[in-house]
């Protein structure tokens, strides 16, 4: 019997040869630096091989452990604190024993670490105390090691040469870890300890300790990433100075943003938890901050990512799209480079600047293989304007919006037929460029992939919507000839699309038409942001959403990439089955514009109660989309990024979504739009929200008889405050 093969053939797929030990790892992230531990706080060589210190999507630390004599301490608990900048562990000893006698009982050590990550350093706190009654001697020893692999090394992608390790420099306090790429660039880990270590070598620094009764010590270590050319930065073990800075960093951001409570307690902990993903996240840079995409395998810009996140959280914290949109504008691309996949006005989908980056062995440097990007960042500034009445903002990046609307008729449309697709230029390119970008995502109803030139549903209704918000930027630019014109375009369109999409026997929009404008007869999530879009008529809309909410789509915690009937469904793959927050918001949002507000509260149930198993409520990049069993929790997706910053902003959408709230800032209004609360929000208060210069606390209460009363509690400054019934 022949065996059949089966290859992959997306060269960036990201490659899982062996199970997580414990999949419960710990995330911390500052700036374009990131580290993963396991539960001991531990990065060991074991498991699916993500655990490690990261900057510039370099690994600096690849192994550092704690042994107390030569066993791991046995753990107790850990956790990251909930704004996410500390973690900290506690952990015991194992009993102990000389000449077969157990000398020190488990139990009798506690031991508690505590680490930060800040300005490209990771620095650690060790307190042991000896709670027994007796004096004790021990050894205890910390292992590192750096292999400086690049991150897509660690996804899966083979190197035929790589740089070389240069001779670690030891010294009393310390040693340097060092690498020299292809790229010519030196690469250094630095760790010092205080105090010094009673023996130190190339791998291990080993301490001698000796405790009374009752008395506790403390150790400090710092780990530094440098990269030639880097600006210096003070390396010395000053942990509590830096927990310090790092909390008032964060009370000067939360500052800025209203605060949530709800009635409901588990609601809160996903909301808080969401806030501080989004501010871990979040990465200043010079335009303003970009939520970078997730940890691990995506810590850096994309386009796509943090358009949509920051759409997801605009009401929240308009100033996250304010920076994406600066940072884009600033790097549209001006040039047609293959290589690149860009042309001119076409808007960035990622920016690496890893070694392999820089050398040309992935494409990802600076590429453009994106097809949406540029759509949505129209529709982005549309509705930044909409939130904020930043007009010189608006007049400032109005060239870029029209560069891109450029770039959607002349080479987003390749054949002119009227709509967008995508074909890439680049052989080391993504061969799908829509958000559902994975090698197998775009198919047929038999099953068989679909070919050529790619127009998804989902791009046709975001250049709609992008046409209409650039129409009202036009107008309030005072363009009103170009207003008109664009309103004309996007009228057209919608007309087209409705009649090459639409499919009747599936009550929704096809995936796509391939290159033969054959269409994609297929039931996926792709038709609910159709409906976010606005470009479905209302009696469609409606069927779209029955289609998505039935058992078929509707997994009992979200709705699901593909339907259960069709031939790729399968509940643990990437994009043809299993369940993203992020999709979820956006159809949600998509219910409740067309007035389906109770579909939108289902949705936004199913994900709160995801969050009840998820280590930490923290939602997850995506997770698998087997049916909901009774009494158990959803199914884990392998190498799911967590923290995902569109995961994690998609909460704020889908409450917005179930108010029907708009903040209309130039007219100095906030609409509630037939308000609607789920069973379990009996209230939800929301406090410091800002309007231009006003501020207002609101109090929402859900009645006996299902609507929803707004009452102001407090309002400084002028502000409309209107609830549509």
């Amino acid at each position: 019997m022949a065996r059949e093969v089966i290859r992959i053939r997306d060269e960036f797929y990201i490659r899982s040869s062996s199970p997580r030990v414990d999949v419960r790892t710990r995330v911390l992230k500052q700036s374009d630096t990131f580290a993963v531990f396991d539960r001991f706080g531990d990065i060991d060589t074991f498991g699916a091989g993500e655990l490690g210190l990261y900057h510039q999507d370099t690994r600096f630390l690849s192994r550092l452990t704690l042994k107390l004599g030569k066993h791991r301490p046995l753990l107790l608990s850990s956790t990251v604190r909930e704004d996410n900048a500390i973690m900290a562990v506690d952990a015991t000893n194992p009993d102990v024993s000389r000449d077969g006698e157990t000398v020190i009982p488990r139990g009798t050590v506690h031991i508690f670490r505590s680490k930060i990550l800040w300005q490209r350093t990771c620095h650690e706190r060790l307190r042991i105390h000896n709670y027994g009654r007796a004096a004790i001697d021990f050894s205890f020893a910390i292992e590192y090691d750096a292999d400086f692999a690049d991150i897509f090394e660690l996804r899966g992608t083979k190197r035929e040469r790589r740089g070389r390790r240069i001779e670690t420099e030891v010294k009393n306090d310390g040693l340097v870890l060092a690498y020299e790429g292809l790229d010519d660039r030196l690469r250094l880990t630095r760790i010092v300890f205080d105090p010094q270590p009673t023996r130190l070598s190339e791998s291990v620094a080993s301490f001698q300790v000796r405790l009374e009764p009752g008395e506790e010590a403390s150790y400090r270590w710092a780990i530094a990433c440098k990269v030639e050319g880097d600006s210096p930065v003070e390396i010395k073990p000053c942990y509590e100075k830096i927990v310090q800075e790092a909390a008032h960093e964060l009370e000067r951001a939360h500052a800025q943003e209203p605060r949530i409570f709800t009635s409901n307690e588990q609601f809160n902990d996903w909301l808080n938890r969401s806030v501080a993903d989004l501010h871990m996240m979040r990465t200043e840079t010079p335009y303003g901050p970009y939520p970078y995409a997730g940890v691990p395998w995506y810590s850096t810009v994309f386009g796509r990512d943090g358009i949509i996140t920051a759409r997801e959280c605009l009401w929240f914290d308009p100033s996250i799209a304010r920076g994406v949109l600066a940072y884009l504008a600033a790097n549209q691309s001006d040039i047609d480079n293959p290589e690149q996949d860009a042309q001119p006005g076409k808007v960035l989908h990622e920016m690496r600047e890893d070694e392999m980056a820089t050398l040309g062995e992935i494409p990802f440097k600076r590429y453009y293989g994106s097809i949406d990007a540029t759509p949505l960042f129209v529709m982005l500034a549309g509705a930044y304007y909409a939130r904020t009445g930043d007009r010189p903002f608006m007049e400032a990046i109005w060239p870029n919006i029209e560069r891109a609307l450029a770039w959607i008729d002349r080479y987003g449309d390749l054949d002119g037929d009227g709509f967008v697709e995508y074909s890439r230029k680049s052989k080391r390119g993504l061969v799908h460029q829509g958000w559902k970008d994975s090698h197998d995502a775009i198919f047929h109803r038999d099953g068989d992939s679909a070919e050529g030139a790619i127009a998804l549903c989902e791009v046709q209704g975001y250049v709609y919507a992008a046409k209409v918000a650039a129409s009202e930027l036009a107008k309030v630019l005072g363009d009103a000839t170009r207003s008109r014109e664009l309103a004309k375009q996007a009228e057209a369109l919608r007309r087209r699309f409705e009649k090459a999409f639409w499919c009747d026997d599936l009550s929704s929009y096809a995936l796509a038409l391939d290159g033969s404008k054959q269409p994609c007869r297929v039931r996926t999530s792709n038709a609910g942001h159709c409906l976010f879009a606005g470009i479905a008529t209302e009696e469609r809309a409606r069927r779209v959403v029955a289609m998505l909410t039935s058992e078929a789509s509707f997994s009992g915690w979200g709705i699901r990439t593909v339907a259960t009937s069709e031939a790729r469904y399968n509940p643990m793959s990437y994009h043809n089955g299993s369940v993203w927050p992020h999709d979820n918001a956006l159809i949600a949002a998509g219910f409740a514009r067309y007035g389906l507000k109770e579909s939108a509260a289902v949705v936004l149930a199913g994900l709160l109660d995801a969050t009840l198993f998820f280590d930490l409520h923290r939602l997850p990049e995506l997770f698998c989309g087997f049916p909901r069993r009774p009494d158990e929790s959803p199914t884990l997706y392998p190498v799911a990024c967590a923290p995902q910053a569109w995961a994690s902003a998609a909460v704020f959408l889908l409450v917005e979504s179930c108010l029907g709230l708009k903040v209309l800032a130039p007219e100095q209004r906030l609409v509630f739009s037939k308000p609607l609360l789920p069973a379990f929000l009996r209230q939800v208060t929301i406090r410091d929200l800002r309007v231009g210069e006003a501020r207002v606390d609101l109090l929402l209460t859900r009645h006996e008889e299902g609507d929803v009363g707004v009452n102001v509690l407090r309002r400084d400054g002028a502000l409309d405050v209107v609830v549509l019934k």
